[in-house]
């Protein structure tokens, strides 16, 4: 049972430092890339986190392979799969966020995180036990959508609560390399171990890796987290979130080309799935493999990221990343042979990681610190919660079409997203100086 994080935090903090401007900026330029880990608890929930999510990256590998073996490779049921996992974020997501700002994150990670865990073993063992059926992964897969609803929001806000405000863009990015490492070892091994031993003990592995980040929050010291005061527990906490974020005409465009992004460009795993098997005529590893090349763009992208993340990011770097990562996917969507589409997914990878990772610092630093975990539970809703959508449509584009077309008629989405979302920000930066200089000279 979590409680209220008010109640620590009112506590003196051990080893804590005031935060000045003067400090922050010397801790942004002493540890190069890797300046975050300089922070005990944060090291802790990274060497968690590369075990946890090379267990989860295996374990969508796995799943994605097990609808297409138990449907006939079907790319309609891996699209319900997809949207299934995915589908809670749009009923929790919000909820938790406002959980998030109430509560204890770091207790609320550990209970989470355990749950995951249970549904991947349960998973392993209907598998490994030959008893196994589409509707299984079905329900599991909801299941596993409803904690990771849950962990998004909390785990996100938890970042600067670690490092503070002023390593959050590098912990930002730091996260992201953990992210793609894991991306690239994960589907990498499970390709390798499916062809070997099959798809139920890769969901073994990964139920007993989230030990791994459930230690890490245990090992924590509770005293050096920066925390701030847990909101209010009145009532209508949900509606102040989305007041707050609709008098920020900036916030909200970023938001909605992040929804783009995620919704229709980011729908790698099913739409690998399909092409590895229905369009290339390739096996479980050969799938594994395209995630791999899709996540050495996305490590190289988060490395960059981590390397300038020393200030607020600026919005170029989500837009221009948007809109180079939309042209990039279209382009790869039309490679003509096997080893061509992996090469081309290098730069998709880089370019998708330049923009999310300068959207979510851009979003967590232009919040109130009593808002963050609330606006963070919409970002990860319309992240995440696009998914069900995406999924589903990825899915028909390819049995109407073909393989290639869900990242095709993606990749054009998200161009014209980005292309929209800055000329309506452009906009109004442009009202916002016409009317500065119509008032000043009406003043003079």
């Amino acid at each position: 049972m979590v409680e209220p994080a008010q109640q620590e935090s009112e506590r003196p903090e051990r080893g804590h430092r005031k935060s000045t401007s003067d400090d922050s900026a010397r801790g942004s330029a002493r540890g190069g890339m890797f300046r975050s880990l300089r922070e005990r608890n944060y090291r802790y929930y990274a060497s968690g986190q590369i075990v946890s999510l090379t267990g989860t990256w295996m374990q969508r590998a796995a799943q994605d392979w097990l609808v297409l073996e138990l449907s006939g490779g079907s790319p309609a049921a891996l699209g319900v799969a997809v949207a299934l996992q995915f589908l809670p974020n749009l009923l929790f997501t919000l909820y938790a966020g406002v959980i998030a700002d109430r509560f204890d994150k770091r207790r609320m990670l550990i209970a989470v995180q355990s749950g995951m865990g249970l549904c991947g073993l349960a998973l392993g063992l209907l598998d490994v036990g030959g008893v196994v059926e589409l509707w299984h992964v079905y329900a599991l897969a909801f299941g596993l959508g409803c904690f990771s609803a849950f962990d998004a929001p909390v785990r996100q806000s938890f970042v600067v609560e670690m490092v503070g405000a002023a390593q959050l863009p590098n912990a930002v990015a730091l996260n992201s390399m953990t992210f793609n490492l894991a991306r690239i070892v994960g589907p990498a091994l499970a390709g390798g171990l499916i062809t070997l031993i099959g798809t139920g003990p890769v969901f073994l592995v990964n139920g007993l890796s989230t030990g791994a980040v459930v230690l890490g929050l245990l090992m924590m010291d509770p005293g050096r987290l920066h925390r701030t005061a847990g909101a209010s527990r009145e009532s209508g906490q949900l509606l102040a979130g989305l007041r707050y974020v609709s008098r920020s005409p900036r916030l909200i465009v970023v938001l909605v080309l992040v929804c783009c992004v995620s919704t229709f460009g980011m729908n790698f795993e099913n739409a690998f799935a399909v092409i590895a098997r229905n369009v290339f005529e390739r096996d479980a590893a050969g799938y594994g493999l395209l995630i791999t090349a899709l996540a050495v763009g996305t490590l190289s992208g988060a490395s960059l990221a981590a390397r300038r993340a020393g200030g607020r990011p600026r919005l170029r770097l989500v837009f221009g990343g948007a809109a180079a990562f939309g042209v990039l996917e279209a382009a790869a969507s039309l490679m003509p042979t096997y080893h061509s589409f992996a090469v081309a997914l290098v730069p998709v990878g880089i370019a998708v990681m330049t923009c999310t990772t300068a959207a979510n610092s851009t979003v967590q630093l232009s919040v109130d610190p009593v808002m963050r975990g609330r606006v963070m539970g919409l970002y990860m809703m319309l992240f995440l919660g696009g998914r069900p959508v995406g999924g589903l449509l990825s899915g028909w584009l390819a049995e109407i079409f073909n393989g290639r077309a869900p990242l095709l008629v993606g990749g054009l989405c998200v161009v014209f997203a980005s292309v929209v979302g800055a000329a309506v920000l452009a906009r109004g930066s442009k009202r916002r100086v016409d009317s500065g200089v119509a008032e000043k000279y009406r003043l003079g």
